[in-house]
């Protein structure tokens, strides 16, 4: 659990690094690469589009077994009315986890990432709704899906 949450705190700290007072949110995400996360997004220049990333942490626990997920990737917004965008987006999600019985484990996935964000040019709620593909190791999940609300500074 300590190399997660090193892994997660190195990530935070580089893309807070990148960004030069940009449009920045925190959102929660159900479904996703993060299956039920709290997510960090950022944009990587002064304006509302274009090139952006992403980081968070989610996970889930039963009887004994638990996983965690650290979705981590870049998106790119398109829009003109600066509060509709659609997203594109792609990435990687280390997953780490304990299977209750065998011992710890770990793996990841890459995501694909096609929706709709609404965002406001000077703050306030933030709504996501998007396709999510995932891939891995001999497995392709194209019509996974997720939402997300959250608020941007």
């Amino acid at each position: 659990m300590k190399k997660v949450l090193f892994i997660f705190a190195l990530a935070l700290g580089s893309m807070h690094l990148a960004t030069a007072q940009t449009a920045q949110s925190f959102y929660f995400e159900l479904g996703g690469p993060g299956l039920a996360s709290v997510n960090f997004d950022t944009r990587f220049g002064a304006r509302e589009d274009g090139l952006g990333g992403r980081i968070g942490i989610g996970g889930l626990s039963i009887n004994g077994a638990g996983v965690v997920f650290l979705p981590i990737g870049l998106n790119y917004l398109l829009g003109n009315d600066s509060r509709h965008y659609f997203e594109i987006g792609a990435g990687a999600t280390p997953v780490f986890g304990n299977d209750g019985a065998d011992g710890s484990f770990s793996e990841t996935f890459g995501h694909l990432l096609f929706g709709y964000r609404l965002q406001p040019l000077n703050g306030g709620f933030t709504f996501r709704a998007f396709i999510n593909p995932i891939f891995g190791n001999g497995f392709f999940i194209p019509y996974y899906a997720g939402l997300s609300f959250g608020y941007k500074f």
